[in-house]
């Protein structure tokens, strides 16, 4: 059989069409490249992102500022040690990625210099944690991206 140069063209369409149903279908079929949106109120949240940095600049200008810890019974928040920790309020807010089911936030409220998130709530993975806190009517903003 003999390909001119009509058959050519009509067969190299046929298979990048082919090729682009097949990437279309795999994307929305398969459950692996489902992602969401870090947020459904993106843009309003945007607009009160300097409230944020300044958060994130009164944290850097702290003479401790907050570490985490993993362990075998979860996560472990610790806040600086040099300020009266029962002052301390505000929420923490953990964010997966992949999977929105799985994001929670808890109210801080502290009994000891530091937060326990036990293991059964965290999956394996990458989370992004924020924390946003006051104290002494002062607001901090903690914000990082751990591999549990």
């Amino acid at each position: 059989m003999k390909i001119n140069w009509g058959t050519g063209i009509v067969l190299a369409f046929v298979g990048f069409i082919s090729f682009i149903m097949y990437f279309i279908i795999t994307m929305n079929v398969n459950d692996k490249y489902d992602h969401d949106l870090v947020t459904e109120d993106y843009y309003a949240e945007e607009l009160a992102y300097q409230n944020d940095i300044d958060k994130l600049k009164n944290a850097k200008s702290l003479i401790q500022n907050i570490t985490y810890e993993l362990i075998d019974e979860g996560l472990i928040i610790h806040f600086p040690t040099n300020i009266d920790y029962k002052k301390i309020t505000g929420n923490m807010f953990l964010y997966r990625p992949s999977n929105k089911q799985l994001d929670f936030e808890t109210p801080i409220s502290l009994s000891k210099p530091y937060l326990l998130i036990p293991d059964k709530r965290l999956v394996d993975g990458r989370w992004n944690i924020k924390i946003d806190w006051q104290y002494d009517g002062e607001s901090y903003l903690y914000k990082e991206t751990i591999n549990y």
